[in-house]
This record gives C-alpha cells, sequence and structure tokens, in this order.
C-alpha cells in the first residue's frame, strides 16, 4: 500500500477541522490564465485530415513548448494546432510536421488502442471547466479513435476511464512532410453549460514524437504530476465559446443476438458431469436522450455484455478478495459522478455487483441512469432490477450522488445513497458523506464518512460499529517534496451491499513521503525519486497489528523511456485462520515478520518490441517465495500486434515440507486490417485451476453506433483426470453473434 498516514484523532475532530479549514478558506490561487476567445469557422470543412479549406485562413496556431523530455523549450518538429468552432462542433486540426517523416511511427487500428510506440496527437476538453474532469480525444497517424475520461483532476492509479465511448470523427493524412490530422466533435458528445449562448472550457492539447519520446503541448503544463500532467483539467487553458447553445441529443440502440452455448454440470448425486446445451436469442433496447445540455438519461431494456473481454486471470497469495475491474459500457459514462473510493480498492459503489453473483452472470431485466450537473451539483441516478441468482431473490440497486464545489474549483462537498433491496424483503442501505478542501498550493484535506445497515440487523442504523471514517492529507506533486497521511476506521458492522471492502473490522494508518527531481542538462533521467512509504492496520477487536509493510525505495523515467522501481520492503502478518494458498498448501495461524525486495522495469514504450518486468523475492510468513512478471509487446507494424504475460510464484515451506507453485500465462493477438474491422484471440492459462480460458472477439464497426460483435468462448480443463469424478475436457463453451445498430433522433 504506496498511501500514508494522518493519527485519527476520532471522528468529531476530523470533522471539526474540515469544517474549520473551511471557514478559514486558506487557499493559494489556482492555475490562472487569462482565457482565450476560440475562434469561428469561416466556412465548411471537409474531414480529411489536410486543414487546407478556406475555412481554416486565419486561425493562429496555439503556442507550443516541449513537456518532455526537456520542459519548456522549442520542440525539435514544426507544430501547428489549429481549434475553431461552428454552431455543432469543436474542431481540432494538427499539422504535424517531421523531418523524417519514414521515422512517422503507427502501429495499431484498434479503436481506443493504448499503444506506446505509435505518434500520437488529440485533445483534453474540460467541457464543465470544473477542473477535475475532463474528455479526451487522441488519434495515431492510423486513423485509429481513442477516447477517455478523465477523473479526480488525473490524480490516482488510474486516472483514465478507457472504456468510455462517444461520438465523435477524425480523419488522418500522411506525406512527405509529416502526418496531418482532423477532429470533429459534437457538442452534443462533450455536454456543458452555457450561459446565453457564451461558454467556458478548459482545453489542452499535445502531440507526441514516438521514436524520440518527445512531446509538445499547450498550454505550458510543467511534469510535475508525472506522465498525467497533460491530462490535468486543472492546469488548462480556458477558451470562450460565443453562439454555443443547448443540445438535447435522442439516441436508440437496439441490439439483436443469437448465440449457442455447452456446458457441463455434476450430477446432484456428484457421480457424473451431465452436458447442457443451451440457445440464446436476446433483444435488447438502450436510449440516450440529453434532458440538457449536462444532463443524459441512459434507459436499458434486457442489456447483454456478452461482448466484454475477459477479466484477467490473478495469482492471489493474500487472505483478501481480489478486484475486478469494470468493462461494460453502460456503466462508463461521466462514472466518476458515482465514485465514492476509499484508499486502494475499496468503495462504497462498486458496480460489478451488479448482474454478477459469485462467479456466474445474473439477467439484469433492465434500468435507469441520469449522470451530468444541476446548476452546481454533479449528479449521478443508477436503477437497475436483477433477476435471481442461485439462493438470492431477484434484486433492486439503486444509487444517488451528490457533489458539488465549494469555495474554490479544487474542492467539493458531496454525499451518496446506495440502496439493495430483494423481492423478499431483505435490503441494505448504505450512505456516504465526503468532502475535498485545498487547503494551500498542492495540499489536500479529504474526510469520507459511510454507513450502513440493513434487514439482519436493523439497530446498526447511526451506529459507530456499523461505520467508515477516513481522513487523509497529501501533498499533489512529484517535485521536490511530496506525501500522503492518512487513517481510516472501519466497524464491524459495515457491509454495503453493493461496495467493496478488501478487510473488516479494523483501523489503519499509512503514509508515503517522496522527493523526486526533474535533472536538467544531459543527464540521462528524465525524472527519479527517493521514497519512504508504509501501512500498519490494526484489528479493533483485540488491538493486535493484523498486517504491516514499510520500506524505502527509489523510481526512475530515463530521457529514452525506460523506467522502473526497486524497493526492499519489511512485512508483518498476524492470521487467525490457516490461509489456504491452494487445497494442499496453507500456512497456520500465528504472527509473523518477513522481508522482501521487489523491482520493476519497463523497456522504452516507444519500441516496436518492449516489455515490462516485475519481481518480487526473499521470506514470505515462514517460508520463501520468488515471484515473476513479465510482459512482452510486439507490434508487427499497423496490421497486428502480439503480447502477453507470464507470471510465476514459488512459494517454499521446506520446514513444513510443503510447497505451491502457481503459473498464470497470457497471450494475446490483435489483428486490424482497418479501423473498422478488428479481430482479437485472448488465451490465458492458470495452473492453480487448471484450465485454459478462451477468448476470441471480431469486431466490425464502420462507423460509431454500428457494431457488430462475433464473440467466442471456451474453458477447457488441463488436468481432467484430477477430478472425481473425471471432468469433462471442455468445461463450457460459448458462441455468439450480436448486431448493434443506434439511431440518432
Amino acid at each position: 500500500m504506496r498511501d500514508a498516514v494522518l493519527p485519527l484523532c476520532g471522528r468529531a475532530n476530523s470533522l471539526l477541522l474540515f469544517v474549520g479549514l473551511l471557514v478559514i478558506g486558506v487557499q493559494l490561487p489556482g492555475h490562472a490564465q487569462e482565457p482565450y476567445v476560440m475562434p469561428r469557422l469561416n466556412g465548411a470543412v471537409t474531414l480529411d485530415g489536410l486543414s487546407d479549406e478556406a475555412a481554416w485562413d486565419g486561425i493562429e496556431p496555439l503556442p507550443v513548448v516541449m513537456f518532455m523530455p526537456s520542459f519548456g523549450d522549442e520542440p525539435t518538429e514544426r507544430t501547428d494546432i489549429l481549434l475553431a468552432y461552428d454552431d455543432n462542433f469543436l474542431y481540432l486540426a494538427g499539422r504535424l510536421y517531421d523531418q523524417e517523416p519514414s521515422g512517422v511511427q503507427y502501429n495499431s487500428r484498434t479503436r481506443d488502442s493504448d499503444d506506446p510506440s505509435s505518434d500520437w496527437f488529440g485533445i483534453v476538453i474540460d467541457s464543465f471547466n470544473d477542473k477535475e474532469t475532463a474528455s479526451a480525444f487522441f488519434t495515431t497517424p492510423a486513423g485509429l479513435r481513442w477516447d477517455a475520461a478523465v477523473i479526480n483532476d488525473a490524480q490516482g492509479v488510474e486516472p483514465l476511464n478507457v472504456d468510455w465511448d462517444t461520438f465523435w470523427d477524425v480523419a488522418t493524412a500522411r506525406s512527405d512532410e509529416g502526418w496531418f490530422a482532423e477532429f470533429r466533435i459534437p457538442f452534443s458528445s462533450l455536454r456543458f453549460q452555457d450561459s446565453d449562448g457564451r461558454v467556458v472550457v478548459g482545453i489542452i492539447t499535445w502531440r507526441r514524437v514516438a521514436r524520440k519520446n518527445e512531446h509538445a503541448i499547450f498550454p505550458s503544463i510543467p511534469p510535475d504530476w508525472g506522465f498525467f500532467s497533460c491530462f490535468k483539467p486543472s492546469q488548462a487553458q480556458e477558451f470562450v465559446l460565443d453562439g454555443v447553445y443547448c443540445r438535447r441529443p435522442l439516441y436508440t440502440a437496439p441490439y439483436t443476438l443469437v448465440g449457442l452455448g455447452r456446458s457441463s454440470e455434476l450430477n446432484e448425486a456428484e457421480t457424473a458431469y451431465e452436458r447442457q446445451d443451451q440457445v440464446q436469442r436476446e433483444f435488447g433496447l438502450e436510449v440516450k436522450y440529453g434532458l440538457t445540455s449536462n444532463l443524459t438519461l441512459d434507459v436499458t431494456v434486457n442489456p447483454d455484455f456478452a461482448q466484454v473481454e475477459a477479466d484477467d486471470q490473478q495469482i492471489n497469495l493474500t487472505r483478501f478478495s481480489l478486484f475486478f475491474p469494470e468493462k461494460r459500457a453502460f456503466f462508463q459514462e461521466r462514472s466518476a459522478n458515482f465514485d465514492f473510493t476509499f484508499i486502494g480498492p475499496n468503495r462504497l459503489f462498486y458496480s460489478r455487483r451488479i448482474g454478477i453473483c459469485g462467479e456466474d452472470l445474473t439477467r439484469v431485466y433492465g434500468g435507469a441512469r441520469l449522470v451530468g450537473r444541476v446548476g452546481s451539483w454533479d449528479l449521478g441516478v443508477l436503477n437497475m432490477q436483477t433477476a435471481a441468482c442461485q439462493d438470492t431473490a431477484s434484486q433492486n440497486y439503486g444509487i444517488l450522488r451528490l457533489r458539488r464545489q465549494v469555495l474554490d474549483p479544487y474542492s467539493y462537498v458531496g454525499g451518496i445513497l446506495a440502496t439493495k433491496i430483494g423481492t423478499d424483503g431483505t435490503y441494505n442501505i448504505a450512505y456516504g458523506l465526503d468532502g475535498l478542501l485545498r487547503a494551500f498550493g498542492e495540499d489536500y484535506l479529504t474526510v469520507k464518512w459511510a454507513q450502513s445497515y440493513d434487514s439482519g440487523n436493523q439497530r446498526q442504523l447511526f451506529s459507530p460499529g456499523a461505520a467508515r471514517a477516513h481522513v487523509n492529507w497529501e501533498r499533489r506533486t512529484t517535485r521536490g517534496v511530496s506525501y500522503f497521511v492518512g487513517s481510516s476506521y472501519v466497524g464491524p458492522g459495515y457491509k454495503p451491499g453493493i461496495g467493496f471492502e478488501a478487510r473488516e473490522d479494523y483501523t489503519s494508518f499509512s503514509s508515503k513521503v517522496m522527493y523526486g527531481w526533474f535533472p536538467a542538462g544531459a543527464s540521462p533521467l528524465f525524472f527519479h525519486g527517493l521514497f519512504l512509504d508504509g501501512f500498519v492496520i490494526f484489528r479493533n477487536g483485540d488491538g493486535a497489528i493484523e498486517s504491516a509493510e514499510v520500506g524505502p525505495g527509489w523510481t526512475y523515467e530515463s530521457r529514452s523511456d525506460y523506467s522502473g522501481t526497486i524497493s526492499p520492503r519489511v512485512y508483518r502478518e498476524d492470521i487467525l485462520e490457516a490461509l489456504e494458498l491452494s487445497d494442499d498448501v496453507e500456512v497456520p495461524p500465528g504472527r509473523y515478520t518477513f522481508w522482501g525486495l521487489s523491482g520493476e522495469l519497463q523497456t522504452p514504450g516507444t519500441r516496436r518490441l518492449r516489455a515490462s518486468l516485475n519481481v518480487e523475492a526473499g521470506s514470505f510468513y515462514d517460508g520463501w517465495r520468488v515471484s515473476l512478471g513479465l510482459s512482452p509487446c510486439w507490434s508487427l507494424g499497423a496490421l497486428a500486434e502480439l503480447s502477453g504475460s507470464y507470471e510465476f510464484s514459488n512459494v517454499d515451506f521446506s520446514k513444513r515440507d510443503t510447497r505451491f507453485v502457481v503459473h498464470v500465462g497470457r497471450l494475446r493477438i490483435l489483428y486490424m486490417p482497418s479501423t473498422c474491422f478488428s479481430g482479437a484471440a485472448f488465451i490465458q492459462y492458470n495452473s492453480a485451476i487448471d484450465a485454459v480460458i478462451v477468448n476470441v472477439r471480431l469486431r466490425y464497426n464502420p462507423r460509431e453506433g454500428i457494431d457488430v460483435y462475433f464473440v467466442y468462448d471456451e474453458t477447457i480443463n488441463t488436468d481432467p483426470y484430477g477430478h472425481h469424478p473425471v471432468a469433462p475436457t471442455s468445461a463450457n463453451r460459448t458462441a455468439m453473434l450480436k448486431f448493434r445498430y443506434t439511431l440518432a433522433l
């Protein structure tokens, strides 16, 4: 855990401190700049990438500077970026000259590919001008479309939601002068607030020359927050647009699906496997309606998520549940509006609780989702109904999330209400209150409070034993001194029915301090930093240390795009019940202190052949372990990509004459003959479950809103004779064809 620690001196003191700082209001000015007035186009634009129409005449290029590897220098390649608009669209043009046009790299054509070996160009738009969220639109010389939602001012481990998609167009062209791009982004896809036709938005735009690992950016944003500095809405340049009014788009997207499935299940006597064949025919509908220019209603009837890629198999050497990210498109748009996250994966709302029951999928009958902004309030409302699953009755899931900025664009207060109500009368209700205060400079205070209660214990309402409290103070920068100190309390009765909690009933303290440098001159390093971090978690019941970890480390990034981290660690674990690593290997109860060394190395992503390596070795409870992870990727031009990963863990308890060895292998094969068609095969092997999992997806996407998918899934038992009775070689397989067509009304 890389976060940090401020002792939680009672919930009342924390809240008083927060309120006091709100009253005092000690803030320094933010990234204040005079707004630019965005020019209007002088005529029609043909979207061909060249930006040579008369409509672009008189529009001046934006002033760009080098973002990296030498911030503030003049870019080595001429970069002309033009920005304009008309009544319906925002237009971005890039004239991306290159003195070595044969060196321009483009190694992918797939929608939302994050290929680091390609040249890139695009724009980040804070359409609400809230300094916290934004929409990003990028392309490569191949003309692919990549879009993402930026959350939390591009702070945190995963500040980009790449699973979010919207409607927009781009065209590119190449010549002996370089490459060129034109974007056309509908205002209906941006969501904004206008005041009598006047709109203020934040803009960041940048270009990347892959072979040089060079970025040219506007405005002049320093790399003080790492790579994601170039996505930070708080650092965007404000632009004023006049004569732009509310749009209320209405889209309907019916789909049809046909599929065949085969599975093998143990009979009631558990003496043999019985084959079950299924024929699937599904119809469904999604409707998207813009109630206002910044408030969108999504309604779905019988949604299907069969085209979503399979989850990565993971090795779990802990006592706690694994966290898997949400990949379903319905939950993506402005998903930050629903965010109520504590340290790590812990959160009050975890959308994967909806429609997934254990390892089985549950039918979702339908639901509605309302997201956007009403006045000064960010709003998220969701309600969905699912079918019964196993021994669980049909469930209704409801979420209401509200947030608003206070004092300045960088601070907010908010609340959330989450309900899970069964048709059998059972229920679980959780609520939360939170606030973020920019105290001064880059220092932020966060306070969160949540409670839950359910039909099993109605006396939990307003009980501290059913609550979760969190407070942290952090300095958000990678230049110079940065720190994070925080503390959490989780009561024994806190059980959010649609949340995720890795542990129960504990109090934690965690901290991290780092000093980072950006060397100047001829140094081979672009950035490096020394850090010390750690955490300690106490069981509330007996006050004993349940888990602890601490250690120093060094992290770096070179100008040639190598990066890595190395850190020695000391661990403390107190387990009350045996920790089962497999059916045959377990760690007995007891208190353990052990140590390890972890390291990570990434080769330059600018190369067609690249890789990352992770190593962790040392003592482990009363034994030893070595864990290795290797993830190579090979871009075979713009037509294909071959990538994979291999994870190996060898845990040896020689004193007890036991050993645990697990292998997880993943292979991805991507074929992309055009930006409209792609084929992907994802094959995984997990020795812990003796299975190979195959996921094949073909997608035809001639334009945004039209999708044809063919998906094939199969789970193969690699050790059928290791089961009693003998298991079939194929545990299950499905084949599905899905067609989805979006109509704009």
